[in-house]
């Protein structure tokens, strides 16, 4: 999707309106993630999450998506992305990467999140495992970044890359089959918004653009296949995997991450970028 395909760009309204589902978002993510301890099932987080989303009157994105069943993709270990939740039990040790959406006033928010369901220092974790969400996640805050200031989406993909790239120890892997979008009226819309160098310049971002930015990163090969549920994105050769992920918008005045509550202001503040809410 790289090329002359129209962009959505919107009104300072319009992404206020997705940043209120971006709060909603946030705090049923919190929700979820809080529930999420060694016994609990996947489907148990889906209602966790679908219970805040009912109370603060927005609607998951997810839920009904080409058909898919749940209002959160909960995929373990191995599994990349679009998990489906279920009656698989989490264990101690699990990497958990629960990704969710919400809509409000008709304006849609995405945002992803990685949980270890223990630690190193207590032993139940493998450090390995908290570096690769470690690096995913700042890898996230490094693409943010780039779009502060960047001219092209392109931008994005190569800081994202020369940041994984310049990590020492284990090679990780960047996802190269499943990006980020562009996201506004609806869950998924050009551009693509790739976490790699491309060798293209992308799209000219314009004020009034918002972007999934969703790094997804591979303790191993980045070749991946799907399972007979038709969603469920797992590794071939059984790496464990990362993804995070925010919602973010460029306008008149700035940038302002919209799936996070204070709009990135404390993560954004070592890149020097000071985000600016939408409409000032």
């Amino acid at each position: 999707m790289i090329g002359r395909r129209s962009l959505e760009l919107k009104t300072a309204p319009q992404l206020l309106a997705m940043q209120r589902a971006g709060v909603v978002l946030s705090e049923a993510l919190d929700a979820a993630l809080a529930a999420a301890a060694p016994g609990v099932t996947t489907a148990e987080l889906d209602a966790v999450f679908a219970g805040v989303l009912a109370e603060r009157g927005a609607t998951s994105n997810f839920l009904g998506y080409y058909d898919f069943p749940a209002s959160i993709c909960t995929s373990v270990n191995e599994e990349v992305v679009h998990g489906i939740p279920g009656d698989r039990v989490l264990q101690t040790g699990d990497v958990l990467k629960v990704d969710g959406g919400a809509i409000v006033d008709g304006w849609h928010a995405d945002s992803a999140r990685t949980v270890i369901l223990g630690s190193s220092a207590a032993g139940t974790a493998d450090p390995a495992d908290e570096r690769l969400s470690a690096i995913t996640r700042e890898a996230l805050w490094v693409g943010i970044a780039a779009f502060a200031s960047a001219t092209h989406v392109g931008d994005i993909g190569d800081a994202i890359d020369d940041f994984v790239s310049a990590q020492p120890g284990e090679e990780l892997g960047i996802l190269e089959e499943y990006v980020g979008h562009g996201i506004g009226s609806a869950m998924h819309l050009p551009p693509d918004v790739f976490n790699y160098r491309t060798g293209h310049r992308g799209p000219k971002i314009r004020p009034g653009l918002a972007l999934a930015i969703e790094p997804m990163l591979v303790r191993g090969s980045i070749d991946t296949k799907v399972l007979a549920d038709d969603w469920t994105v797992v590794t071939l050769d059984g790496a464990r995997a990362s993804q995070w992920e925010h919602s973010v918008c460029r306008h008149d005045g700035g940038l302002w991450v919209l799936t996070a509550p204070d709009g990135g202001t404390s993560e954004l503040a070592r890149f020097g970028v000071v985000p600016v809410p939408p409409g000032e």
